[in-house]
């Protein structure tokens, strides 16, 4: 029963990854796309996407949890999986996922704001360059 539920919580975990992934993959690429040259915003998102999976997976199965159906209690004996647990676990991961990627992705954003108003401020200070394009001239 361990094995098969380690498998479920995995399955679940790269299930919830892969539609946050899907979800956000296009505006990560435009907060990408405006922090950082078009040539590394591709591979940036990448391993945010990536990043996504890692840490939707790892927070989705949680080993030192699931740990306890293999690991005797102090009177010699395991805790059984019933259909009760079998939905707390899958709520847990879930539930672990999705929070796992949501502090991933807001400590992503609030670093991509704080580039954006970086990169804002160094575009504000920039002298203006003067077209000497004769039909812009009132």
């Amino acid at each position: 029963m361990f094995i098969t539920l380690l498998i479920i919580t995995f399955v679940i975990a790269l299930a919830m990854s892969t539609s946050v992934a899907l979800l956000f993959r296009k505006p990560i690429f435009k907060i990408l796309g405006r922090l950082v040259t078009d040539e590394l915003a591709p591979t940036w998102q990448r391993y945010i996407l990536f990043a996504t999976y890692v840490v939707g997976i790892s927070g989705g199965v949680p080993l030192w949890d699931i740990e306890k159906y293999v690991t005797p209690d102090k009177d010699g004996k395991l805790l059984q999986l019933t259909s009760d647990r079998w939905i707390i676990e899958i709520y847990k991961s879930i539930i672990g996922s999705l929070q796992s990627i949501a502090w991933m992705l807001l400590i992503f954003f609030l670093f991509a704001l704080i580039a954006y108003v970086v990169v804002r401020g160094f575009e504000a200070k920039r002298p203006e360059v003067k077209s000497n394009n004769p039909q812009s001239a009132p």
